[in-house]
């Protein structure tokens, strides 16, 4: 039975009666009985409630592929958790039935965290890594990703965060103790693109992945392609330049765009995409296509002598050219990929 759990970072109730919310930079304000504008935190008279804790909304045991993270435990299964709500506004979002329900609904399976552990341990045969917060915006489910990657970390697995970044310094620098991998999604270069499109801030975002490296946590960059909005070569390459200052190792995935939810522009073409990959393997060493039905594009090769290491075939991975330490076993280089 679902039983509330308080908000964390909210400031006092207010002699109106709002309350503040200090978790995402959306800096809610938020009346009695109505909610921010993620839809998951909710003033219930005199606090503020963490109104989806330990409600999935969407579960699944995943390829890592799919995170998409390629150099992080390639080939193992994920199990993949989510809930409703997400802190931006993206006209192009993928996964707005979950992540701006046309209601505010709060159903879901109740699944605690300890739960969350035991079902790990009932998919053992299928060999599971851990936990990936995902699908919508997992750091709306903060409370919950909170106590779920404590618990999931003590019990010997690993934490994955699929999230747009978007959180305030010190909430991001705390949910980041027990996450291991992130895939975060960079919407674009263009801060007023952020702003319009998305109700964002390109700079925090930014500045966060940027933290996580710094906190030594595998990081991986999404990049979604479309036509008019995210595909200038100057963005792009100024993206890519921002990457390989900090680590030309960093894996940048390029996906490409189809319409959805609000926005009706035509799909990506492919032309489009293989020049942006183009364009970002002047800097990066790891650049990879994602949401096309070609094989190109997807398989990892040495940065040193160029053989083929992993090769991908949809979320299949195959090991060809690595030695048992994870290096290039034509000429010893390290893969850069963690294993388990």
């Amino acid at each position: 039975m679902s039983v509330p759990r308080l908000a964390c970072y909210a400031d006092s109730v207010r002699s109106d009666g709002r309350i503040p919310c200090r978790l995402c930079p959306r800096r809610c304000i938020i009346p009695p009985r109505m909610r921010g504008a993620c839809g998951t935190r909710e003033n219930a008279g005199d606090r503020l409630i963490a109104n989806t804790y330990a409600k999935v909304a969407a579960i699944a045991l995943d390829p890592m592929e799919k995170k998409p993270l390629y150099h992080f435990h390639p080939g193992r299964p994920i199990l993949s958790v989510g809930a409703l709500g997400c802190n931006l506004a993206c006209r192009f979002c993928q996964n707005w039935e979950i992540s701006h329900p046309r209601k505010n609904r709060d159903d879901g399976q109740w699944l605690p965290p300890r739960d969350l552990v035991a079902l790990l341990h009932r998919h053992r045969e299928r060999q599971p890594v851990g936990v990936a917060y995902t699908y919508s915006e997992p750091l709306m489910w903060y409370e919950y990703v909170l106590d779920a990657s404590a618990e999931v970390a003590a019990a010997g697995f690993v934490n994955v965060l699929v999230t747009n970044g978007f959180l305030e310094p010190g909430p991001w620098q705390r949910i980041l103790r027990d996450v291991h991998a992130l895939n975060i999604d960079v919407k674009g270069f263009d801060r007023e693109f952020y702003r319009r499109v998305c109700g964002g801030d390109r700079d925090v975002v930014l500045r966060n992945v940027e933290t996580a490296l710094e906190m030594g946590k595998h990081v991986e960059i999404t990049l979604l392609v479309i036509p008019d909005a995210t595909d200038s070569p100057d963005d792009v390459a100024a993206l890519v330049r921002w990457l390989a200052d900090m680590d030309p190792d960093i894996p940048l995935h390029i996906s490409r765009y189809f319409p959805h939810y609000r926005m009706t522009r035509p799909a990506t073409p492919l032309a489009t995409l293989h020049r942006m990959q183009e364009i970002a393997m002047q800097d990066l060493n790891h650049v990879y296509l994602g949401n096309i039905p070609l094989a190109d594009g997807s398989d990892t090769s040495c940065v040193q002598c160029g053989a083929l290491l992993l090769e991908r075939s949809g979320y299949r991975v195959r090991a060809v050219g690595l030695d048992p330490g994870g290096n290039c076993r034509q000429c010893g280089t390290s893969a850069n990929v963690v294993f388990g």
